[in-house]
């Protein structure tokens, strides 16, 4: 086996992913390189393997460090994928987040305004996607590691919540039950006000366990144990609020993942709908209406009837059962309609946009361009966009100022904490 080649480089910049980039030149040329765990500035001793576009620099010694590097609090940083950030200083490592928006934008041509980065604090992930690997010994509950099907432990993980760390010895235990492949199985854990709703996926249980996966459910204290989203016990009915709205969700429905980071977004998307609102012509007819697209289960929608009526518009049926009965069952709010669609195949068009006075969207990570597409041609008065990816916000947001919106201030918020992933929230008013 031909040994990996050891250079000595100069990390220049932050990769969109997380990782170091370090320039330089050999016989063959300029080469870009990209090294995990480097930090800007850094002088560093990389071994390099692979080839082409999968070829990487792994530090072998650091020779000069940042000023901007921080001891990684977690034992298992330099393998876990989970984190790649945790060992920069905050006021960097946030600034860079605030610099990945305005970067996002500016490859679409757009000078955005963007502020400084919410930050959220550890401890504090209320739902995690967790990986339950055989492969020799023990069980390993955690997540993968870096460029790797591997699962590494993460029975000392800072970010998850308490309540959701002590209970990976719990997914263990009950992952003897079902049968799974070399992967492993995932376990979608949610840290509710009443317990853990854990759901399991790419997983079977032969049908003679079926008793034993309800009585170990209840005897490891689950609130509601599922598999492939089919309930198996519901000892409890797994409980968030949304705006102190109770919302019983779907088992392995999408929640944002950090409560707080959903409160800075919620707090954002609320005052926006306010404003318009408020600037409602006077002689407009029949009462005010909000449609929140891609709704899930009802993280904005409900918190909108309060000012509004709201329509939800949702592809998952489960979720959106989720929403409509949290509005029946809550005094004080306007109505609720709700509509399953597949908003990337059908599109709400120019007459279904039409009774509406504004627009809540919160596309998942590859953007709505279908959606957005039809939004620009509209005469919605003030749109609000949440993303989990500035790239297709961006590339989103150019039809909407191509057809002359104004796109105002975005807000980067950090639901991820020590990822590459970053939250943001902008509006878009027509001119």
């Amino acid at each position: 086996m031909t040994p990996a080649a050891i250079e000595t480089v100069t990390i220049t910049d932050i990769a969109h992913k997380g990782d170091g980039v370090a320039e330089f030149e050999t016989e063959a040329g300029e080469r870009r390189l990209f090294v995990g765990g480097a930090l800007p500035g850094e002088t560093v001793e990389v071994e390099i393997t692979g080839e082409g576009v999968n070829e990487r620099g792994r530090v072998v010694r650091i020779v000069h460090a940042s000023h901007d590097r921080v001891e990684a609090p977690c034992p298992v940083f330099d393998r876990c994928g989970g984190c790649s950030l945790q060992h920069w200083d905050q006021k960097p490592y946030l600034a860079w987040k605030k610099h990945q928006v305005l970067a996002a934008f500016a490859d679409r041509g757009i000078e955005a305004e963007v502020e400084e980065t919410v930050a959220t604090g550890p401890a504090s992930r209320r739902r995690a996607v967790i990986a339950v690997q055989r492969k020799t010994g023990a069980p390993v509950a955690g997540f993968r590691e870096r460029l790797s099907h591997t699962v590494v432990s993460a029975e000392d993980c800072l970010l998850v919540t308490p309540r959701i760390r002590a209970s990976l010895p719990k997914l263990v235990k009950i992952s003897h039950l079902l049968t799974f492949g070399p992967k492993g199985a995932i376990f979608t854990v949610l840290d509710t006000e009443t317990g853990l709703d854990v759901s399991v996926s790419e997983a079977t249980r032969a049908p003679e366990r079926r008793q034993q996966a309800l009585s170990m459910a209840l005897e490891l204290g689950f609130a509601r144990f599922s598999i492939e989203r089919e309930i198996v016990v519901e000892a409890h009915a797994p409980v968030l609020r949304f705006g102190g709205i109770a919302v019983m969700p779907a088992p392995g429905a999408f929640i944002q993942a950090v409560a707080a980071a959903e409160e800075a977004m919620a707090e954002r998307v609320v005052a926006a709908v306010a404003r318009a609102l408020a600037e409602r012509p006077k002689k407009a007819k029949g009462p005010a209406r909000v449609a929140d697209l891609f709704a899930g289960c009802g993280t904005f929608s409900l918190r909108l009837a309060r000012l509004a009526q709201v329509h939800a518009v949702e592809s998952d049926r489960l979720a959106l059962d989720a929403l409509a009965f949290a509005a029946r069952h809550t005094q004080g709010l306007k109505p609720v309609t709700v509509e399953a669609r597949d908003l990337y195949r059908r599109p709400l068009m120019g007459k279904e946009l039409a009774g509406f006075d504004a627009v809540v969207i919160d596309p998942p990570r590859d953007g709505a361009a279908p959606q957005f597409k039809e939004l620009a041609k509209s005469q919605i008065a003030t749109i609000v966009a949440v993303s989990c990816n500035p790239g297709t916000l961006a590339r989103d947001a150019r039809y909407l100022l191509d057809a002359g919106w104004t796109m105002d201030v975005v807000t980067p918020i950090d639901q991820f904490l020590w990822s590459h992933h970053v939250e943001a929230v902008t509006v878009f008013v027509r001119n």
